[in-house]
């Protein structure tokens, strides 16, 4: 019994976490074109959708019959081999069919989760990723974090995985610093089929919302209250956007899904394991990815072992970034990096929140980073970058005399690059040099022969 739940138990969660996306069952039940990932025979959906009523116990669901498939490994070997000892990373992703719907052509991601499992310690984690974070694409130009899967699916980025799994995968590792393991894609044509073959998932909702399932659905408000969800009012549920808190809200309440899910499966196991074939069939069809069918049992049966109080959840939210209008007009989330990599090693359990490590002071953690720094003189004022240098040395920052120079041209303002990500030093940096937040530039290159490049313009006057 257990080892039939417990890869179930996986492949659900990947399913749940990222179940904000605007799939292919949309496309596919509107407008008659075929899903993005192959269909396992002829599915029958629910109907009518059961009335949600606060309280109600769970609804009686009448799914048609539905063939059982194998159980394919998806012939992919994952890219990055797992030992199963070390910690574990997976993105999970759904993706934004409207792109492919009107004829746009790849899609960008809606929807990006990091999973982070320890074996060792038992612990887990997920961090959400905004669809409008503004970041460096590897190869390419600033872009919102959600382009990348698009730009590597239409210029065949290299790599095992390539394409747009792939550079999506590099451009998260760029911005947090970690490396990925895994990649999953998600169907939710799949996700709803899973959710009514369960028998619906309860949650409590806390405040009014509009959810508008996909389909020919009406859209209706959910006051709160305690609700049995079936499969298409809680995709709709986890999609929502129309709140006060938009993108950071759905990305709480996609992690109280996950968390839901794992309840429902966790008190009916005896209920799940005599659907298993159904589930696993429509599993192994919703669910793409560079994980071997013999990884995610494993993983499954860790996922199984971790209990809820070890699972940390976080999204990047109105802490860790900037609201931004960029050039052309377009409002992004520019991010703090400092931020980001505090919620990353809380999330990845590095450092506790209340850890010494947390309390550290900004000229501490500059320290602990050490990172190199080049001061090059961009202004008409002769030995500027000299004196600058002294200035900076006394407060703690590394900046060899090598390091010392003028720039390629004239600047009014003074710039920071960073290109190894160095978030306390940059911020102090910008804070003792009066820098704003637009001329602060992430530009991530390891390559780099320094870590931050300070550019002095004529507005820098060493005090």
């Amino acid at each position: 019994m257990k080892r039939i739940i417990q890869p179930l138990l996986w492949l659900i969660y990947l399913l749940a976490l990222a179940g904000g996306g605007y799939y292919a069952y949309q496309t596919a039940h509107e407008f008659g074109l075929s899903s993005p990932f192959a269909a396992v025979g002829d599915f029958v959906f629910a109907e009518p959708t059961p009335t949600l009523k606060p309280g109600e116990p769970t609804p009686t669901l009448l799914p048609g019959e539905t063939p059982v498939a194998e159980s394919p490994d998806n012939g992919l070997a994952g890219f990055s081999a797992w030992d199963g000892a070390e910690r574990v990373t997976i993105l999970v992703m759904g993706l934004d069919y409207r792109d492919w719907e009107v004829g746009e052509g790849a899609p960008r991601t809606d929807t990006m989760i990091l999973l982070t499992i320890d074996p060792l310690s038992k612990t887990a984690g997920m961090l959400s990723i905004p669809r409008d974070l503004f970041v460096s694409i590897p190869g390419f130009n600033y872009e919102r974090i959600n382009v990348a899967y698009r730009q590597g699916e239409i210029y065949e980025y290299p790599g095992d995985p390539g394409g747009g799994p792939g550079l999506a995968i590099a451009t998260v590792e760029q911005l947090l610093g970690v490396d990925i393991n895994y990649y999953a894609l998600v169907d939710f044509y799949a996700f709803e089929r899973v959710i009514d073959e369960i028998g619906g998932v309860t949650l409590t909702v806390t405040e009014p919302i509009l959810v508008d399932p996909v389909g020919d659905k009406i859209p209706r408000v959910i006051e709160p209250g305690k609700y049995t969800f079936p499969g298409d009012m809680l995709l709709a549920y986890a999609r929502a956007r129309k709140t006060e808190g938009g993108d950071f809200d759905r990305a709480r309440r996609q992690q109280d899904v996950i968390i839901g899910i794992r309840n429902r499966l966790l008190e009916d196991i005896p209920g799940i394991i005599a659907k298993a074939p159904v589930l696993y069939g429509e599993l192994a069809e919703g669910v793409k990815t560079n994980m071997t069918l013999t990884e995610a049992i494993r993983l499954g049966l860790l996922a199984a072992e971790i209990p809820l109080e070890n699972i940390r959840k976080g999204s990047i939210s109105e802490e860790q970034i900037v609201f931004f209008t960029t050039p052309t007009g377009d409002q992004v989330l520019k991010p703090r990096p400092d931020s980001i990599r505090e919620l990353r090693d809380y999330i990845f359990g590095t450092v506790d929140l209340s850890s010494p490590l947390a309390s550290l002071t900004e000229a501490e953690r500059v320290v602990e980073e050490n990172a190199t720094i080049s001061v090059l003189n961009g202004s008409f004022t002769e030995g500027l970058a000299a004196s600058t240098a002294d200035y900076l040395r006394t407060l703690g920052f590394n900046i060899p005399a090598e390091n010392i120079g003028n720039a390629v041209q004239a600047l009014t303002f003074t710039t920071i690059i960073d290109y190894t990500g160095n978030p306390y030093t940059v911020q102090l940096l910008a804070q003792t040099l009066g820098v704003q937040a637009n001329r602060v530039i992430l530009d991530y290159n390891p390559k780099s022969s320094v870590d931050v490049e300070v550019s002095l313009g004529s507005d820098w006057q060493v005090p």
